[in-house]
């Protein structure tokens, strides 16, 4: 379909109120599932948000990587196995983990960011400090798997006041400068708190919360925090949703203003979310 002079006139003049809303605010966007995968998408992501920097926002990037860390290991004929859905990482696994994540998916991203016309540059939660992690619990089981302990938003502060995008691969750093695989998740949920970000967005691979997980029309487009007890005792939440909820909780228990689980698969969904009366996804709330 071709669009008109007038229609694309319309959908400029539509998404001129969230211009304005968000103009100089923070959006922490979570990469990672199909949107990493399919090179078309991948595009689309990368144009969406070096968009949003020259509107006037200011997106913080941070990614996953788990399947381009599953082929690595492959490769090197290193096994791998997950306890409740955490790799297990000893030193040898960790030292692969940082280089997939911190050297080629980061930087793949970055010249992404950076070929679609914005300015990037990749960070690990090792530079300045940015994460600082501790065992995600018994060392001995999950070895170097961390969680967030503390964020230094020093650095990223930096690079968003000299015009860059940001793009941070989750890998922590403890006080013995042992390296820590963090979710990331769970680190792009801390970093958004840190930074007081106005929007965190997780991209996933599902529409959003359905109330029916076999039917796909029926997307809960509004989570509130006091419904999420309650839609988890009915099994509405689970499975990978419920790290992914409680990611958003945090975030907005935190001081995030609004948490967003989109489907990435769709082609700029980023904007379609930020930028449309419709949206897409599931957007978490306080009230």
């Amino acid at each position: 379909m071709v669009l008109s002079a007038l229609e694309k006139a319309e959908i400029l003049v539509e998404a001129l109120p969230y211009i304005k809303q968000f103009y100089g605010k923070r959006v922490v966007i979570k990469y990672g599932g199909a949107a990493m995968k399919d090179c078309q998408l991948k595009k689309k992501v990368m144009q969406d948000i070096v968009l949003m920097k020259y509107v006037g926002m200011h997106p913080i990037v941070v990614h996953g990587g788990g399947p381009e860390i599953n082929r690595m290991l492959e490769r090197l004929n290193i096994n791998s196995h997950f306890v409740n859905g955490l790799r297990v990482t000893d030193r040898q696994t960790m030292e692969i983990v940082e280089m997939v994540l911190g050297g080629k998916v980061n930087k793949e991203i970055v010249a992404g960011l950076n070929a679609s016309g914005g300015k990037a540059i990749g960070l690990s939660g090792k530079d300045g400090s940015l994460i600082q992690a501790r065992p995600v619990d018994d060392k001995e089981e999950l070895g170097f798997v961390g969680d967030v302990q503390q964020i230094n938003p020093e650095v990223i502060e930096t690079v968003i006041e000299n015009g860059y995008i940001p793009v941070i691969a989750p890998i922590g750093i403890d006080d013995k400068h042992e390296s820590y695989n963090i979710n990331a998740d769970l680190a792009a949920a801390a970093i958004a708190v840190a930074l007081k970000a106005d929007k965190l967005v997780l991209l996933t691979d599902v529409p959003g919360l359905l109330m029916d997980a076999d039917d796909s029309d029926s997307l809960i487009s509004v989570l509130k925090l006091s419904q999420i007890d309650g839609y988890t005792a009915e099994g509405i939440i689970a499975g990978g949703m419920v790290p992914k909820i409680d990611c958003c909780k945090e975030s907005v228990l935190g001081g995030v203003g609004r948490t967003h689980i989109i489907d990435g698969r769709v082609p700029h969904s980023i904007l379609l979310e930020i930028f449309t009366n419709e949206g897409i996804g599931t957007m978490v709330v306080d009230e």
